[in-house]
Formats: structure tokens, sequence, C-alpha cells
């Protein structure tokens, strides 16, 4: 089966990729032209829901199965921020590593060293007649100075609840059996397997 994914982000189609082997997983950019999509909403759900759409209507071949994603990450010391800014956290072209400075700056702003936060992942899956929607989440600590080189975004800064060192230190197996967008997708892949 044909999985198109709404997204170009190579550390996102990765851990796609890795946890749908039975399924035939391409990113969209590899059929049609990168375009911009506007995501307005309020809230992951919705931003997934217009990301699938707007990719799905794109391709324009109502055989696809179009899945999309949005995350990030709340941090209760901010008020819930970045939450569904969190890819824009720096600014407009900010990279992963401005995001995560000015996350790590922002809670240190507090005066606090760290801060309990989590991580949303909704995902959306569109078919010619049908759209459906997924959550999963992942609870923790947000730290203000990064450890490790492993993972990509926050995964530096963030300490998943129960253990010790922080994302971008834990091996990939450990953080697929944690992270927020494997409970997301292991609940897609029932979805999909009922298409």
């Amino acid at each position: 089966m044909k999985l198109v994914l709404a997204t170009s982000n190579k550390g996102k189609v990765r851990e796609i990729k890795a946890m749908c082997e039975d399924f035939e997983v391409i990113p969209y950019t590899q059929l049609i032209d990168e375009f911009e999509i506007i995501e307005d909403a309020h809230t992951f759900k919705d931003n997934a829901l217009l990301k699938a759409h707007a990719v799905f209507n794109a391709l324009n071949d109502d055989s696809v199965i179009v899945l999309a994603d949005d995350s990030g990450i709340s941090v209760e010391a901010l008020g819930g921020a970045p939450g569904i800014y969190s890819a824009r956290y720096g600014g407009e072209n900010a990279s992963d590593k401005d995001n995560l400075h000015t996350l790590m700056k922002n809670i240190k702003a507090t005066g606090a060293t760290s801060s309990p936060a989590f991580y949303t992942a909704a995902m959306a899956i569109v078919t010619k007649d049908s759209e459906r929607t997924v959550h999963g989440w992942m609870y923790g600590t947000a730290l203000t100075q990064a450890q490790g080189e492993g993972g990509f975004g926050y995964d530096p800064m963030f300490v998943p609840l129960g253990y010790d060192k922080t994302l971008g230190e834990l091996d990939d197996e450990t953080k697929k059996k944690l992270s927020h967008r494997s409970k997301a997708l292991s609940l897609a892949r029932k979805v999909l397997k009922s298409l």
C-alpha cells in the first residue's frame, strides 16, 4: 500500500518509514514539487488535517492515502508554549538548533532550570472517502541545557518520564518505544489496516 507523507522533514520521514515497513512510504515531494501549506489552525489535529488535505488535493490521485502529522512540545513554565508553534519557535526560517536554543533561553528567563513538559503528535489520514485522526503523547522534563547529539528538534533538551537521559542521548530503540510519534503511529497503523 502506498502511503504518501505530507512532509519533507527528513527526521520525520525516516522515523515514519522505520515504523511503517509494511507500507511503501514516500514523501509527497518525490511525486510533486514542494509547496507551502499554511498551518493556521489552532490545534495539532486541525493543522495535521490541513496538511493532509492540501497534499491529497495537490496530488490529484484518488488512489493515494496521505498521512500528515503535526507535533510539538508544550512547556509548563511557558504556559504551554511553544505548542503548535514548535516548528517555527525561533523565528520564520529558524533551524532546529535555533528553535532549541530559543526554548532553552525562554525557560531560563523564567528563573527555572527545568520544567514539566510534554510532546503531542496528531496524525491525520486522508483518502478519497475518509479522514481520520489519532494522537500520541510523551511526558517528561524540558531542560535549559542541551545534552546529547542524537535525534532532531528538541530531543537534546527533553528527558522522558522515568529516564535520566535526554532523547538526544537515548538510543533509537528506546526512543521508538517512548515517542509521541510512535504512539500516534501505532494507532494510525490500525486505521490504515482498516482502510
